[in-house]
């Protein structure tokens, strides 16, 4: 299986909106891991945690790309494709 798709090649590099997943942040919920959507910097937590943000974000904007925003990791994920990409 490849290892990239064209969505990868529509969008850059991206800073997170914010210092967290935005929706656990307004909840003051937790999260365990961070993903961050290559499109619009929306900050979601990921499928591990229990509200999984990044994706029903995914869900409800069609986003295909997200990358990891935990330190140290390169790589990124296309929903739409299910191809993972490291590094991105």
């Amino acid at each position: 299986m490849s290892n990239d798709c064209q969505h990868f090649h529509e969008v850059g590099p991206r800073e997170g909106n914010t210092d967290g997943c935005e929706e656990c942040l307004q909840l003051g919920d937790s999260w365990v891991h961070l993903r961050v959507c290559l499109v619009c910097g929306h900050v979601g937590c990921c499928d591990q945690s229990k509200n999984k943000h990044a994706t029903r974000h995914f869900h409800a904007t069609g986003h295909p790309v997200i990358r990891s925003d935990e330190p140290g990791e390169t790589w990124g994920w296309c929903y739409v494709d299910r191809v993972f990409k490291d590094p991105l």
